[in-house]
């Protein structure tokens, strides 16, 4: 049986530039593995890519360019913490579980809830 690799792991022992270097190395295989693995991140990417240059080119200044991108990012962000939970859920079992679905529940709410705080920050950024 094969040993799960973790970012623990792959920085144990290693300091400064190193450790800079190996964390990044971990974080963009997780970027991958959500790209791969997760039809839910491939399709807010997608609505990332077509909106990130919109709201540079439609924000007005610095501080509505970083609300407008800050909050697309803070949706992937949320989604991949979904993705991490919902793993992690499986990985202890598959059966049926109330709390197994609460989990995944909330995760998916929070997905939701970015979505919605991303459509309102566009909103009150371009049409007030």
């Amino acid at each position: 049986m094969s040993k799960l690799f973790s970012s623990t792991d792959a920085n144990r022992g290693l300091r400064g530039i190193p450790r800079l270097v190996q964390a990044v190395k971990v974080s963009l295989a997780g970027l991958g593995a959500a790209c791969r693995n997760e039809e839910a991140f491939r399709q807010e990417i997608l609505l990332v890519l077509i909106f990130l240059p919109l709201g540079l080119w439609l924000g007005q200044d610095g501080s509505q360019k970083a609300l407008l991108l800050g909050s697309l990012l803070l949706v992937l962000v949320v989604e991949l913490l979904n993705s991490a939970v919902e793993a992690a859920v499986d990985r202890i079992g598959t059966e049926k579980n109330e709390v197994s679905r609460l989990a995944k529940d909330m995760g998916s709410a929070a997905v939701l809830l970015a979505l919605v705080n991303a459509c309102v920050i566009w909103a009150l950024v371009l049409l007030i």
